[in-house]
């Protein structure tokens, strides 16, 4: 893939923009095969590979510049706006929406925010786009009256963004490199994005967390799945479990799953799915996995971990050790942390594991296994 960004040196996020892909997906299947090779003579299926562009569903876009010719990209050294609306990596459906979305910024007259002045209205637009062709759109901005100036000419912006289904406000008024804060205002009739991967119609909350890549996203579910119906477990917990994925995927006749998950908007998600779809012995519990591990009167036969970056941590990770749970289903975006974490556990080896390319153009990585009590 070529990009017209990394050439001119605006934009480096792309840190392995240029190298062929093939050279790409093989420097990370070894690079997570050689790092886990301590933990089992695991069986390595081939890595599962992505398109090499549009594969981002999701785009947080920094807005910046002047209401009459505003930025939608990142910032640069200085804290100026540097515009990446044609950004190559990023889905069509979202690079689609960039331009129209500048300008109702100019015709709403929401001013971009400054970091350097720490003056503006709006900071950021987050676009996220569905396989269906629709969007969640959502505008973070400082104050109330940022929201009003979008509610005013909402009808004007469905109207040149009709697959638009679910647009928001979320307020965050400080000064301080946090994307998005607490208080979401949905502004249209829908509140949630519809993501069908995998044949499950799951529900996307406007603060809820989402794979980036959907058609990975679809190969990761698919694998879990088959592992965890070859072990044939009758109780499993998703732990980090998100809006369900992994727990609305795995789910069968009599056998019971609990997914946990701090984001209450993603639990609501999940139990909107689960019911939706009549899944009886599917539930979902708000609140901290590893609290929820360590209060537990029962184990399951199959837990599912899907941590973020820093992995399940000390304590999570001893207490699956002194489980006696049969079976780990380990999810990492960060094979340094799932080394650590599996050096933790000395009672589970790798029985099967696959590299699954989630971030193409990049050095990140998503590596599933599937881990046997010794």
């Amino acid at each position: 893939m070529d990009c017209s960004y990394f050439d001119a040196g605006v934009c480096r996020s792309c840190t392995l923009m240029g190298v062929p892909y093939g050279e790409q997906l093989a420097r990370k299947d070894g690079h997570a095969r050689d790092l886990l090779a301590p933990y089992g003579d695991a069986i390595w299926l081939p890595p599962v590979a992505s398109a090499e562009s549009g594969y981002r569903n999701k785009a947080k876009m920094v807005v910046s510049g002047t209401v009459d010719a505003p930025t939608i990209g990142i910032l640069d050294e200085a804290g100026r706006g540097v515009d990446l609306r044609e950004c190559g990596i990023c889905a069509p459906g979202v690079r689609a929406a960039l331009p129209v979305l500048a300008a109702f910024v100019t015709r709403s007259r929401l001013e971009p925010y400054s970091v350097p002045d720490r003056r503006g209205e709006l900071k950021y637009v987050l676009v996220t786009h569905s396989p269906d062709d629709e969007l969640m759109v959502r505008f973070v901005v400082r104050t109330r009256a940022g929201v009003d100036r979008i509610r005013a000419r909402l009808d004007e912006l469905l109207a040149a963004l009709p697959n638009a289904v679910v647009v928001t406000a979320n307020l965050q008024p400080e000064h301080k490199a946090v994307v998005e804060g607490d208080t979401e205002i949905v502004l249209t009739a829908q509140s949630s994005l519809v993501m069908r991967v995998g044949g499950v119609p799951l529900r996307l909350r406007p603060q809820s967390f989402f794979q980036t890549n959907t058609a990975v996203a679809e190969s990761l579910y698919e694998q879990v799945t088959e592992w965890v119906d070859a072990v044939s477990p009758a109780s499993v917990w998703d732990l980090y479990c998100g809006v369900g994925g992994f727990a609305l995927n795995v789910a069968a006749p009599r056998r019971r799953v609990v997914g946990v998950e701090t984001s209450t908007e993603a639990v609501r998600s999940a139990r909107a799915t689960a019911a939706a779809a009549g899944l009886p012995h599917v539930a979902f519990r708000a609140g901290d996995a590893t609290a929820f591990a360590l209060r537990a009167k029962t184990t399951p036969d199959l837990v599912i971990v899907n941590p973020p970056r820093r992995g399940i941590g000390a304590d999570l990770s001893g207490w699956l050790e002194g489980s006696g749970i049969p079976n780990v289903v380990y999810s990492s975006c960060n094979p340094n942390s799932l080394s650590h974490d599996l050096a933790r556990m000395p009672s589970y080896r790798i029985r099967t594991g696959r590299v699954l390319d989630m971030f193409p153009q990049t050095g990140h990585l998503e590596v599933a296994v599937l881990l046997d009590r010794v």
